[in-house]
């Protein structure tokens, strides 16, 4: 691989990906919501000697995806890392479902990545890796799914919808779709007891990302390469 995109860039999981993509002497577009509030992302990109550069986006914005588009012109990306994504507060329990932020997520984790998938598809397609990721969660799979947390869950079963149709929709382009849970990770959004560190996740779905195929594309993955269930 030559060059990636990662969306939600700016801490976590995405922005350890950037760290390493970019010791590995990649090109890295490296998206945020705010760029005056991504100080980390900011550091690291000025210290990358060009190789990091760090875009806006916003996943609530309709002109979000055309915007990235423009920026990247018909630049190959070997790698489109669909990884930003937004949880909710509210536990969502039957019985208390909230109808508006169930749609909010579905808007940012489903549709805002389906949105950038349709933008940068030729520039997919253009590349030698070919490979669509979108950063998913095990509590979208209807196979291993409990209860409770309502609108998240809908959201990441949504976008489990939106990867395997891409892969149906690009599978003759020779682009490989695939969607991931990154373990529960020890990030702000999983906490401090999480069993997983960010280095874990992201060394293992660097270590898949390298060995993925057609025949996996419309596939979901474990951080860890094992495949998980719809």
């Amino acid at each position: 691989m030559k060059t990636v995109l990662i969306t939600g860039a700016n801490r976590g999981i995405g922005l350890q990906h950037t760290r390493v993509f970019a010791a590995r002497g990649l090109r890295v577009f490296a998206t945020t919501r705010s760029l005056s509030q991504s100080p980390e992302l900011n550091a690291l990109a000025a210290s990358s000697a060009g190789s990091i550069t760090v875009l806006a986006y916003e996943a609530t914005d309709p002109e979000a995806a055309s915007s990235i588009k423009t920026a990247v012109g018909d630049t190959p990306i070997d790698l489109l890392l669909a990884n930003a994504g937004a949880s909710s507060d509210k536990s969502q329990p039957f019985g208390s479902v909230d109808v508006k932020e169930v749609l909010r997520l579905v808007h940012i984790n489903a549709l805002a990545p389906l949105k950038l998938a349709e933008a940068l598809a030729d520039n997919v397609a253009r590349s030698e890796r070919k490979l669509i990721a979108f950063q998913s969660s095990q509590l979208g799979s209807i196979g291993n799914s409990s209860g409770d947390r309502y609108s998240y869950r809908i959201s990441k079963a949504a976008l489990n919808m939106v990867a395997k149709g891409v892969a149906n929709d690009l599978r003759s382009r020779g682009v490989i779709s695939v969607a991931l849970h990154p373990g529960w990770v020890k990030t702000r959004m999983g906490g401090a007891s999480a069993p997983v560190s960010m280095e874990q996740s992201v060394a293992g779905q660097q270590h898949l990302f390298n060995r993925l195929t057609m025949a996996d594309s419309g596939h979901f993955f474990n951080y860890d390469g094992t495949e998980l269930p719809w």
